[in-house]
């Protein structure tokens, strides 16, 4: 009997279920009324941001990454907020961050990034090419890829008005 739960309890870790939302941040204010390129997101943006905590708040989020930018970081506050997560930064340009999430474990998670960003950090997930960047007057995609055992799909979806 032991072994017979044993095997099932394998069986059923090896089919257990991860998911990584990856978004770009909200829309942001324009570089020249800020005269900065670290740039707060404008009421739009604001209100893209409260629709993707709803969109995600009950989808079992366990850790949140964002790049070290106003706006990235205010894209994921209000959902971080919603399920007492806090929020991690990480360096887009660091190859090897997909694997360290992947080493996380099973929590899901959600990753927001930039125009130029989202792609590698979904292609790196996929293993293979399956876009490139975003078009810079874009917003309001959500990758969510889905880890079952060794396998990674992906479905592009959108949030927000």
């Amino acid at each position: 009997m032991y072994k017979f739960l044993l095997s099932l309890a394998l069986l059923a870790s090896s089919c257990s279920t991860t998911t990584y939302y990856v978004v770009r941040h909200a829309e942001k204010e324009s570089q020249a009324a800020n005269m900065s390129s670290d740039v707060p997101l404008s009421a739009a943006g604001a209100a893209r941001a409260a629709a993707l905590r709803d969109a995600l708040k009950n989808k079992h989020i366990q850790y949140i990454y964002s790049t070290n930018t106003i706006r990235t970081k205010s894209t994921a506050k209000p959902l971080a907020d919603a399920i007492g997560a806090a929020i991690e930064t990480y360096d887009p340009r660091d190859t090897s961050f997909v694997t360290y999430v992947k080493g996380r474990g099973r929590g899901s998670a959600l990753i927001v990034g930039h125009s130029n960003t989202v792609d590698d950090i979904v292609n790196r997930f996929l293993g293979r090419p399956e876009l490139t960047d975003l078009p810079d007057s874009q917003f309001g995609d959500l990758f969510t890829i889905t880890r079952k055992g060794k396998k990674f799909s992906m479905v592009r979806s959108r949030f927000g008005q």
